[in-house]
């Protein structure tokens, strides 16, 4: 199957349609020449309003984090926008809902393995985490721990203003991590 009717499956998905508070709006950027993949959580309130991957706060953080324009973000033969749920899950007590968990399984390995020239992954968050390299770290583990995973991977926390607490006790993130992350982004998605 093409990448394109493969897209196409997917955003006309319905799997967990009962569980989904706002209905169905699979939300996910691909195209076989991207060379960097984004593997965020799932889509917010905002980003289901607009099916626009990452078009919120945690959006802009993330795009500062990384040194790309909106131009760049979004254009699919550059980035591959692929979390761990395509659809708004549901608000839960300390904030939205884990991804729904029938999404990965029916969807991930298909979408991946049209994405032959990825040459990085960040993985956005612990779900991202811990499906692609597994459990027993804390995300301050993983994170700090980030050149262990390399050359393929790097963990990253949501950048989510509501991760403002981990960002301030955590300052090697900003000042360690992300001025190498950007120099390996430069060099994987051009201008």
């Amino acid at each position: 199957m093409s990448l394109p009717e493969l897209l196409r499956q997917v955003r006309a998905c319905r799997i967990c349609v009962d569980q989904l508070p706002l209905g169905p709006r699979p939300v996910v950027q691909a195209d076989s020449r991207a060379r960097l993949l984004i593997v965020g959580q799932a889509p917010g309130v905002k980003v289901h309003e607009t099916g626009i991957p990452f078009n919120d706060a945690s959006g802009d953080r993330l795009r500062e984090w990384l040194g790309l324009s909106r131009d760049q973000f979004y254009d699919p033969s550059r980035v591959a926008i692929v979390p761990m749920g395509f659809c708004y899950p549901g608000r839960g007590k300390s904030g939205d809902n884990p991804p729904r968990p029938e999404c990965a399984p029916a969807w991930r390995a298909q979408l991946l393995a049209e994405l032959p020239d990825i040459e990085l992954t960040l993985l956005v968050g612990r779900y991202a985490q811990e499906w692609h390299l597994g459990k027993g770290m804390n995300l301050t583990e993983r994170v700090s721990r980030w050149q262990e995973f390399g050359p393929d991977y790097i963990p990253l926390p949501h950048p989510s203003p509501r991760n403002n607490l981990w960002l301030r006790r955590n300052p090697w993130f900003e000042q360690e991590l992300l001025p190498q992350l950007q120099q390996k982004i430069t060099l994987i998605v051009p201008d």
